[in-house]
């Protein structure tokens, strides 16, 4: 069954703009929390998790590549540990901001 996000994850308002994600729970440094985005046919399309999180120069998370055959995707993976509560965030790296 597809889940546009991981259970520990939500949608709320946002300090940094608009909506973010948020930590539902405590998430362990080192989780991979799914695709935040996947390249088909030269265009890059953003899942959820990819459409909600919000761009910080200082970041909790980053994304990793992963290759395959016909199609390039990456992962929202936390590079420390999150409370609960804490927005996740990343350093675009497809967008200028």
């Amino acid at each position: 069954m597809y889940k546009p996000l991981p259970d520990s994850v939500t949608i709320k308002t946002s300090k940094v703009n608009g909506l973010g994600l948020f930590a539902r729970e405590g998430i362990g440094q080192g989780t991979n929390l799914g695709m935040t985005h996947i390249k088909l046919n030269g265009d890059i399309i953003r899942t959820p998790l990819g459409g909600f999180i919000n761009h910080a120069n200082e970041s909790n998370c980053v994304k990793v590549e992963l290759k395959a055959d016909k199609y390039k995707k990456w992962n929202l993976v936390t590079i420390r540990n999150i409370k609960e509560g804490e927005e996740l965030t990343l350093q675009y790296t497809f967008y200028n901001i």
